[in-house]
């Protein structure tokens, strides 16, 4: 028999050492708690609970130490226990999270990444939201949730992901690019400014972030854009922030990005 938790008082799950293994909830745009979705800003912090989201429109833009990740709809963001972490929401009117306690973290990857979504672990999803408030869960709630935990262990990892570098003179060049997308210097260029050898650059980039310095500023303006287009900014401005000389430049790129023109990206998604 599950037993039902009685309290007046919101409760923080994903700070629970506590109760089931597992607790599903849902948000919006309306709700004045943590998961308040909509467009905001939430800096730096971290869970005791590792954490699985995912939104249904717009966009989340979620940075760690390892670098930064991308999640359109129906795509799953892991972010592991303990794991520092800040977000950027971007016109998400609705997702939910999965809250797992870390004694069920362990078969779990040991790295934020992106999975995909499929229809099992929606309806799976869908099912426990209704346990928030339990404290215990009924035997066959268990085996729901431990599907749920495999579905997520199996997923398909998605390339949403732009590594950033460690090297203190990659971090400026790399950090120098996302706060300016559209500068076109060439690779020379970049190891002058940062006082390295071009040779030196290309290596270490490869070896810190497994991209080339070119790949790697693909990536980037990339993520500009998909936030750019979350926020609703025609393509042909778009473009132009990003140092593209026409829109159809911009939209070749993306389609190799993406294997899908920026029109529909979002619609294709659900956004």
């Amino acid at each position: 028999m599950t037993k039902r938790r009685v309290s007046t008082k919101p409760i923080d799950h994903s700070e629970r050492t506590e109760g089931p293994g597992l607790i599903a909830v849902r948000g919006d745009a309306a709700d004045g708690g943590d998961f308040r979705l909509g467009t905001r800003e939430i800096d730096w912090h971290h869970h005791v609970r590792g954490q699985v989201f995912c939104v249904e429109s717009g966009l989340m833009h979620v940075r760690t130490r390892q670098g930064s990740w991308l999640l359109p709809p129906h795509r799953a963001g892991w972010i592991p226990p303990g794991e520092p972490h800040k977000i950027s929401v971007t016109g998400v009117m609705g997702g939910w999270s999965l809250l797992i306690a870390p004694r069920a973290c362990r078969p779990l990857p040991k790295r934020p990444c992106v999975i995909g979504v499929n229809e099992l672990m929606l309806a799976l999803v869908r099912r426990a939201v209704s346990w928030s408030d339990l404290d215990e869960l009924s035997t066959a709630q268990k085996r729901m949730a431990a599907v749920l935990l495999e579905e997520i262990r199996h997923a398909p990892h998605e390339a949403l992901h732009l590594p950033m570098p460690v090297d203190r003179r990659l971090l400026r060049i790399a950090n120098a690019v996302l706060r300016q997308p559209n500068d076109s210097r060439t690779l020379e260029q970049w190891a002058e400014w940062a006082g390295l050898s071009s040779r030196t650059l290309s290596r270490l980039f490869a070896a810190e972030t497994a991209l080339s310095f070119a790949q790697w500023r693909q990536q980037a303006r990339l993520t500009h854009a998909l936030e750019m287009l979350a926020q609703g900014v025609p393509v042909a401005e778009i473009a132009d922030a990003l140092g593209y000389a026409t829109p159809s430049n911009f939209i070749a790129m993306f389609r190799r990005g993406f294997g899908s023109t920026p029109g529909r990206f979002f619609v294709e998604r659900g956004g």
